[in-house]
C-alpha cells in the first residue's frame, strides 16, 4: 500500500531496513521506525492545529503505544495521548505520559477506573449511564471532578463490527439531564469515529454523517447551558484534514495516529506533506510450487498490503506482489508471486496496527545525515527488549 511511496519518498528508511536484515542486527516480523521523520512529520501537523485552534491528542496503538515516541511527542508540545484502551493507558501511565482522552474506543474497566481518575486525564469518554455512575463514585472517593466526552450515534453514522456503542443522539437530552445530577462529573464535549474517511475515488477525506451528529449533539449541549464544548473529531488526522476541520469551524480537538508516520491512506494515493517513516522488514523462509514465503507476524487484516522488495539492498531488489492472506488463516508466513532465494531479506510497506501483532519495533535516528543510530528496541505493546546483534 505505501512500499511505493516510502522507496520515492524515505529511501534511507529502506536501506536501513536491508543493512539491519543482513547484518543480523534485527529478526524477521519488525517494524523500523525512522524517528526524525516521525518527529518531522508531529511538529509540522502540530503547527498546522495549533494554526487552527485545534488541540491535538496524538494516539500511538498503532505504532505499538511506543513510550520512546510518546516522550517526543510531548516534547514537541502535544498536550497529551489518547489511550485507545486501559492496556495503552497502562503504558503511558507507566512513563508519565499525560492522558488527554480515555475511554475511546475501548471504555475503562471498573477494576481500573480509579487508577484512571486518580491520574488525572484531562477527559474520560463513555457511553453508557452505568460508567458514568462507576466514575461518580471513584470521583466522590477519590474527591476530584473529571471531565467526559460523550460518544454519541446518529441514525445514519458510520459504525465498526467491534465498535458498536454510543448515546444515541434522540436520547441526549435526557442523557445529559441524567448527568448533570452528579456532582463529580462534568460534561465537557462530544465526540464519534470515524468523522472523515478517505474517499476512494477522489482519494481525498471526506466527512461521514458522524460529524453532523456531533454538530447536533454540540446544539443539544448548549441547550443545557453547557459551554467550553470540546468537539473532537479523530479519524485520517493530518495536516490536510486540519484544513478540512478547520473550514467546520466547530470542530476543537483531533487524533493524529498514522498521519504521524505519514501512513493515512491519503498518503498512499498521493504525495503528501507527512513523509511515510515506517517500513516491515522480514526474510524468506522458504519456497513452494514456485512461491515464495517470507516469515509474518505483523499482518492487519485492513492492510492492503499489495508489494514487497526482495533482495539485498534497495538497489539490487526485486518487486514482486504479495498474495491475499485469508482472513480466517494465522500470519505464519506472507505468500510472494514467485520464489526467492532462502534468507533474502524482504521489505514491505502497509496499513499497520502494530499493537495488535506480534512483531517489533526497531527505532532508528539520524539516517539522513550518515549518522545512523539505534535508539531502542520494543515489543507490540511498547515494552523495551534489549537489543543486542544476532550475527
Amino acid at each position: 500500500m505505501f512500499l511505493k511511496k516510502v522507496v520515492e519518498r524515505n529511501p534511507s528508511l529502506v536501506e536501513a531496513g536491508f543493512h539491519l536484515m543482513n547484518t543480523h542486527t534485527i529478526l524477521p516480523d519488525t517494524y523500523v521506525v525512522d524517528v526524525d521523520q516521525f518527529v518531522a512529520n508531529a511538529k509540522a501537523i502540530l503547527e498546522k492545529a495549533n494554526l487552527y485552534g485545534i488541540d491535538l491528542y496524538f494516539m500511538l496503538k498503532q505504532i505499538g503505544r511506543n513510550p520512546y515516541l510518546a516522550k517526543k511527542l510531548v516534547e514537541l508540545g502535544y498536550p497529551g495521548a489518547v489511550a485507545v484502551d486501559y492496556r495503552e493507558a497502562e503504558v503511558l501511565m507507566a512513563h508519565d505520559i499525560p492522558i488527554s482522552n480515555i475511554g475511546h474506543l475501548v471504555q475503562v474497566p471498573q477494576g481500573f477506573l480509579e487508577r484512571v481518575v486518580a491520574y488525572e486525564p484531562d477527559y474520560l469518554t463513555v457511553f453508557s449511564l452505568d460508567k458514568i455512575e462507576e466514575i461518580e463514585k471513584i470521583c466522590a472517593k477519590l474527591n476530584k471532578k473529571q471531565k467526559v466526552l460523550l460518544k454519541v450515534v446518529g441514525e445514519d453514522d458510520v459504525l465498526y463490527t467491534g465498535q458498536f456503542a454510543g448515546f444515541e443522539l434522540k436520547d441526549l437530552d435526557q442523557v445529559v439531564e441524567t448527568i448533570n445530577k452528579f456532582d463529580h462529573i462534568q460534561i465537557g464535549g462530544v465526540t464519534s469515529f470515524p468523522c472523515f474517511l478517505v474517499d476512494e475515488t477522489s482519494g481525498k477525506a471526506k466527512p461521514t454523517p458522524n460529524l453532523e451528529t456531533l454538530l447536533q449533539a454540540k446544539a443539544v449541549l448548549k441547550a443545557h447551558g453547557i459551554e467550553d464544548i470540546n468537539v473532537n473529531a479523530p479519524s485520517a488526522t493530518c495536516i490536510e484534514t486540519l484544513e478540512e476541520m478547520a473550514a467546520c469551524k466547530s470542530i476543537t480537538s483531533a487524533e493524529p495516529g498514522h498521519g504521524l508516520s505519514g501512513t493515512t491512506p491519503l498518503h498512499a494515493h498521493r504525495t503528501m506533506k507527512e513523509i511515510p517513516c515506517v517500513i516491515y522488514m522480514s526474510e524468506i523462509s522458504h519456497n513452494f510450487k514456485e512461491h515464495a514465503y517470507s516469515f509474518g507476524g505483523g499482518h492487519y487484516r485492513r492492510s492492503h498490503i499489495q508489494y514487497a522488495l526482495v533482495g539485498r539492498s534497495l538497489k539490487q531488489a526485486e518487486w514482486t506482489k504479495v498474495l491475499d492472506l485469508d482472513p480466517t488463516c494465522i500470519d505464519y508466513y506472507f505468500e510472494l508471486e514467485r520464489s526467492f532465494p532462502v534468507s533474502y531479506p524482504v521489505c514491505m510497506a502497509f496499513r499497520f496496527q502494530i499493537f495488535v501483532t506480534r512483531s517489533h519495533v526497531a527505532l532508528l535516528e539520524g539516517l539522513h545525515h550518515g549518522d545512523r543510530k539505534r535508539i531502542g528496541l520494543y515489543d507490540s505493546q511498547g515494552r523495551s527488549i534489549v537489543w543486542e546483534d544476532l550475527s
